[in-house]
């Protein structure tokens, strides 16, 4: 009972949430359909219990927030019906609807018994979002903005938005780095969720970042592996979408294997179903490149080969005109000389005959000439040898006269002999050796 005061009536709390819980429970007696934004599911894999966080947002501020259970018998038979019809098992992040009993405890407060999720409105809560996000980006003129941009040459530089964990990621390394063309990618791994709302943020930060360094990488390429429609949500984000759209180089996407293609693929520059897609196609690229300079160099190859062979054949005629010519050239010319030869010696005949016949008289003269010229030069020749003989030193020494030597050379003055010295004395006929006993020399 409550409390009473001469001026005021008092209650309890425990009397105002009975009397809150009792007015609730007659009010509300049924169960309820109620559209909401799961923002967390809150599963304790203990008891198999669940307690969804429910908000409802208006311009992305929150108009409305309740807590929820949802019971482990409960949870169990919606997340089947969740993962046969979406792929997917029930998660935070998105729209349901939901049926619920409102329900009130004096100690838990206001809640709502989650009894049943319809998995079709999920879906299609997620194609409007899809919708308007491809409306927006289209009135603002970015849907095709990124598509619009020039894809490099030869995209060699990547920066790959994943998860190093994911197999996809895996796989899309694998292929490029062991591509049997020997082709050879640059990548660097930039972290990121990939999945539930938080992944829209993590992208678009790590967009950011690559933004910062974007001399050094051609494309960005977001690799994530398979999932299904519900999984991909948060790729048909609004704010996801126009960040891939407003990159300033090409973006990439391997997002799964979904048939139903998100807002960010669309204005991606170039989207495949899988991570593997993907690196055949920058592999592909790889190709469009090379596959002309290797016909090129086929192209330089044969026609040089061919104006190497045509120049042989041009040299080869050539030098066979030329030796035909410098043959015949001789020829000629050897004939001519032949002639020449001839008609040289026929012309030196009569020249000698004639000078032989100018020379007969002048040879006599000169005969005679010669002749005295000889005697009298016999004559001198006589008188000059009985010169020479009488200078000849054995004609002196046989005159009485002797020669000395000191060392093999002649001695003409004392003074160049020594005590001491040995001397040899030559005479006409004979020679002694003599030691110097004593010397005279002349003022001395």
């Amino acid at each position: 009972m409550p409390e009473k005061l001469p001026d005021k009536i008092i209650f309890s709390l425990a009397e105002v949430a009975r009397s809150i819980q009792k007015t609730i429970s007659e009010r509300y007696k049924s169960v309820y359909w109620i559209k909401a934004e799961m923002n967390k599911l809150n599963y304790y894999s203990h008891s198999g219990h669940c307690y969804p966080e429910l908000v409802e947002k208006k311009e992305g501020k929150v108009i409305a927030e309740m807590r929820s259970v949802l019971w482990s018998g409960d949870y169990q038979r919606i997340n089947r019906r969740f993962i046969a019809l979406t792929k997917e098992t029930l998660k935070d992040g998105i729209t349901i609807l939901f049926q619920a009993a409102i329900t009130y405890d004096p100690v838990y407060g206001l809640s709502l018994r989650i009894v049943d999720i319809d998995p079709a409105y999920s879906l299609g809560e997620l194609e409007r979002e899809k919708l308007e996000s491809i409306e927006r980006l289209k009135r603002e003129g970015l849907f095709y903005a990124n598509k619009q941009l020039p894809f490099p040459l030869v995209p060699k530089r990547l920066a790959v938005i994943s998860v190093e964990t994911s197999k996809g990621y895996s796989d899309f390394l694998k292929i490029i780095t062991g591509n049997p063309w020997g082709y050879r990618f640059e990548h660097k791994l930039f972290p990121a969720l990939l999945q539930g709302e938080k992944s829209i943020s993590s992208i678009v930060n790590q967009l950011t970042a690559i933004e910062q360094q974007l001399d050094q990488y051609d494309v960005v390429a977001i690799i994530r592996g398979g999932g299904g429609d519900v999984g991909l949500s948060s790729y048909n984000s609004y704010l996801l979408a126009s960040a891939i759209a407003r990159f300033p180089i090409p973006v990439l996407t391997g997002i799964g294997h979904s048939t139903n293609e998100t807002v960010s693929e669309m204005v991606a520059h170039q989207k495949a179903i899988t991570p593997s897609e993907l690196a055949d196609f920058l592999i592909q690229r790889f190709h469009e490149f090379a596959a002309p300079v290797i016909q090129a160099q086929e192209t330089i190859v044969r026609k040089a080969t061919l104006l190497l062979a045509n120049h042989k054949d041009t040299l080869n005629n050539c030098a066979r005109y030329f030796r035909l010519n410098s043959i015949h050239l001789l020829n000629q010319q050897r004939k001519i000389i032949e002639h020449n030869t001839i008609r040289l010696g026929i012309a030196a005949s009569t020249a000698t005959k004639r000078q032989h016949q100018a020379l007969q008289y002048p040879a006599q003269a000169l005969q005679t000439a010669s002749m005295a010229a000889l005697k009298n030069n016999h004559i001198s020749l006589n008188a000059m040898e009985k010169s020479i003989e009488l200078l000849d030193p054995q004609q002196v020494l046989n005159r009485g006269y002797s020669i000395t030597r000191h060392n093999g050379r002649a001695v003409k003055y004392a003074a160049e002999i020594s005590k001491g010295d040995i001397l040899e004395t030559f005479f006409a006929s004979g020679s002694i050796k003599s030691t110097v006993q004593s010397k005279s020399v002349p003022n001395e």
